[in-house]
């Protein structure tokens, strides 16, 4: 496959990282296309661990490019403090690293007005990372963003900036009461935007040729479908495209030259934050896969909440994506598991619901069904080939396939880079 895009089934924090960093061995770029640095995709090799927030996790690959597009909103101070963490472990970015001229910037005002705001909603917190990322597209989409681009271009930077910080100052002071002067933050960023002047570009124009000259692009997203902001748990969502859509505009490149949709899905759930989650388990059984699936977010370290896995969840994300090949991760987590409970659909007040509920409130009605398949009490645990899976391990794996009418092309055993049993599709009949 010549552009695959790899996408979250779930709430986000289903292993993208890893799954990235093993099949990006295989493209020429790897393009990042949402989000900004509140998602954390965490990569072990050997004994080394790396966790990234902006940059593509291919660059961990020599001779690959990463591309952050322009859906992705790009804290300069974030991205210059990961490049240097790149470079004192020997990765070397230069003439690999791209960053798109239209992507919009976070500045730190944006981060203390996601604090504000965030603590201003009380009991209904959404659960942000207070990192800015909302404040920074919301600014985007009001058209007053500032982009990667002006920082090409310093006196027209200062100008436009101005503006937009005597916007926030007010702001600060008047709907939150914060006394803040953001006013230094102008030439503290322009010193920044020298650091990565050098990988400033047009990336559409680089991922469209490269493709046209039948190079191969891994498109990155980010979070995961059930936060998105259109087909998610609005408003207990990010602030941008995390379904396979968000590559076409993310990067932009047309719809017709993305050829597959590889859906990543743990073998349970997690969500961070507030919001909907049908499938939570109850504290004891959430404790005991949150410690063995060490289940704690890679930027934050806020504990993960953890469910049994939805099939109802994963069936929408097929459909919403049009993922033609599912990846699931995590399976030794389930190994202490004596029996597994699988959520095969929701009923709404007493009927079988077919479709997904547009509002969140609607979810604190719904019961999920759940069918109870065995566990395998065997350790599956860096296993590398489908021989080594007990039964019903194979079996649980088979029940998902048949059920979501989607191969599993990959499953994952473990955090390292090996710990991955490939063309697991092909080979689960097989198997069974």
């Amino acid at each position: 496959m010549k552009s695959v895009v790899v996408v979250g089934a779930q709430w986000g924090d289903e292993g993208k990282g890893k799954v990235v960093d093993y099949l990006s061995g295989s493209f020429d770029y790897i393009a990042r296309v949402a989000g900004g640095h509140n998602a954390g995709h965490t990569v072990i090799i050997g004994k080394d661990r790396f966790v990234l927030q902006l940059i593509p996790c291919g660059i961990l690959r020599p001779q690959r490019h990463a591309v952050i597009g322009t859906g992705v909103v790009v804290d300069p101070a974030a991205l210059v403090a990961e490049m240097e963490t790149l470079a004192n472990a020997g990765v070397d970015v230069n003439g690999r690293l791209h960053i798109s001229n239209r992507a919009h910037l976070i500045f730190p005002y944006h981060r203390e007005l996601d604090k504000a705001a965030e603590i201003a909603r009380g009991a209904n917190k959404i659960g942000t990372t207070s990192r800015g990322i909302g404040p920074a597209y919301e600014d985007k989409m009001a058209r007053r963003g500032l982009r990667v681009c002006d920082l090409l271009e310093p006196e027209l930077f200062r100008k436009k900036a101005a503006q937009v910080v005597a916007e926030k100052n007010r702001l600060a002071k008047g709907a939150y009461g914060a006394d803040i002067d953001f006013s230094h933050e102008v030439e503290e960023t322009l010193k920044l935007g020298e650091k990565i002047r050098g990988y400033i570009c047009d990336t559409a124009e680089l991922v469209n040729g490269a493709l046209d000259e039948g190079k191969s692009v891994l498109f990155e997203g980010a979070q995961g479908t059930m936060l998105d902001i259109d087909h998610g748990t609005y408003p207990f969502v990010t602030s941008s495209s995390a379904t396979s859509g968000g590559a076409a505009t993310g990067v932009g490149v047309p719809p017709t030259k993305i050829r597959h949709v590889l859906g990543v899905s743990k073998a349970y759930t997690t969500r961070v934050g507030g919001g909907p989650f049908p499938t939570e388990m109850p504290d004891l059984d959430a404790k005991e896969v949150r410690d063995r699936g060490n289940e704690f977010g890679a930027v934050t370290g806020r504990p993960r909440r953890c469910g049994w896995l939805d099939l109802q969840v994963l069936r929408y994300a097929k459909m919403i994506n049009g993922i033609d090949s599912l990846v699931i991760t995590k399976l030794d987590v389930f190994d202490t598991q004596r029996e597994i409970q699988v959520c095969v659909g929701y009923k709404y007040k007493g009927k079988a619901l077919k479709e997904m509920p547009a509002l969140a409130e609607q979810y604190e009605h719904v019961t999920p069904e759940y069918k109870t398949l065995p566990g395998w009490c065997v350790p599956t645990y860096g296993a590398k080939d489908g021989e080594r899976l007990p039964k019903a391990a194979l079996e649980y794996l088979g029940f998902i396939s048949d059920f979501l009418q989607v191969e599993i092309g990959m499953i994952s055993t473990g955090p390292d880079r090996d710990a991955t049993i490939v063309a697991a599709g092909t080979l689960l009949s097989k198997w069974l």
